[in-house]
């Protein structure tokens, strides 16, 4: 079957744009936000007719077992096939924890049964500093020779200069890497997080300098 690949990078635009819209506060712990993050995504992939599984699994064929996919998308088709699922539209991995980027990968790019090898990925990896991306990049890119799936990283890190978070985003396709973007998380003046660009922020950070410039 021809793989169906979506514009990853305009569900990353998605991301970035209603990521205040998830309410998540200074009151929250790590596990809200990666539950709230799931969830929307469940959502999106209902919304475009998908059946969405938080916490499905698939067979690894190297651990001689089942590992959990944070969220998996299916297609369903009862014109082609009223018993089965017709392919993995989706699987997506959300990481907290620095230590587990390369399992993430791993997860997202395991060998599996050819009905659980997913069409699209999405790993959104939290990271130590920006001198880890090129090595997992270069994972991806080894194990998507054999996978050949469209592929979305969104890698994020603390940079303590500007205190806010940094969100670098990689979308491959089974050919390499295709696109990058990268944006800006923080809190608002309620302690509510949001996302942007770089591109919509810089000219608000640059304002801010100046302006604490002046105040000096």
């Amino acid at each position: 079957m021809e793989k169906q690949y979506f514009n990853l990078m305009q569900f990353l635009e998605g991301y970035v744009r209603n990521y205040r819209r998830m309410n998540l506060s200074q009151l929250h712990n790590r596990s809200m936000f990666t539950k709230r993050e799931i969830d929307y995504f469940a959502n999106l992939g209902e919304m475009l007719g998908f059946s969405a599984f938080v916490e499905d699994s698939k067979f690894d064929k190297i651990k001689g077992r089942s590992r959990p996919m944070d969220l998996s998308w299916w297609k369903w088709d009862a014109r082609i096939d009223d018993e089965h699922f017709l392919f993995l539209a989706l699987h997506l991995e959300r990481e907290n924890a620095w230590n587990k980027d390369e399992d993430t990968i791993e997860k997202l790019f395991s060998q599996t049964d050819k009905e659980y090898i997913p069409h699209n990925v999405i790993g959104i990896q939290y990271i130590e500093s920006a001198e880890r991306i090129h090595y997992l990049n270069e994972l991806v890119l080894q194990k998507n020779i054999v996978q050949k799936s469209n592929c979305l990283m969104i890698y994020r890190y603390y940079d303590a200069e500007f205190d806010l978070e940094r969100v670098c985003a990689y979308s491959f396709n089974p050919k390499g890497l295709k696109e990058v973007r990268s944006a800006i998380c923080k809190q608002d003046d309620s302690g509510y997080w949001y996302m942007c660009f770089n591109e919509e922020y810089i000219p608000f950070q640059n304002n801010e300098i100046v302006t604490n410039g002046v105040k000096g």
